[in-house]
């Protein structure tokens, strides 16, 4: 089974992503568990305890910036020498220089804010194929 680390500060919005993910068309992402944390130090937390393989990484949160936590894994990696889970950028932040800064940083995707449910599974089901 697959794990998905969802990094959002929002209730509402890890809410709606467990709801969608859960109703999913495509088993996989409908069966992937989901681990959430709504920050960074949360995220970190986790990720230096428990194998991930998909992050859905927002970009503000309270203490500090995603693409911190997404530059952290593409340089250094996680502890033990594991797998880098793919992570993807979910964010309202959609100019190109957003994008940019996104896959610099070591993202491996980006989904803007608002997204429709479909595009939130297929996003999922790519990244976990």
């Amino acid at each position: 089974m697959s794990r998905i680390l969802l990094i959002e500060d929002e209730e509402l919005n890890r809410a709606l992503v467990r709801a969608v993910l859960a109703r999913a068309d495509v088993a996989a992402v409908r069966e992937a568990e989901v681990l959430e944390a709504k920050n960074l130090s949360v995220a970190r937390e986790r990720l230096g305890s428990e194998d991930v393989d998909l992050i859905l990484l927002d970009m503000n949160l309270p203490d500090g910036n995603g693409l911190t936590l997404a530059h952290e894994l593409a340089t250094a990696g996680l502890p033990g020498g594991r797998a880098r889970p793919k992570v993807v950028a979910v964010t309202a932040s959609v100019l190109p220089q957003d994008r940019a800064a996104a896959i610099e940083a070591g993202c491996d995707g980006f989904l803007d804010k608002p997204y429709a449910a479909a595009d939130l599974v297929a996003t999922v089901a790519r990244y976990l194929a």
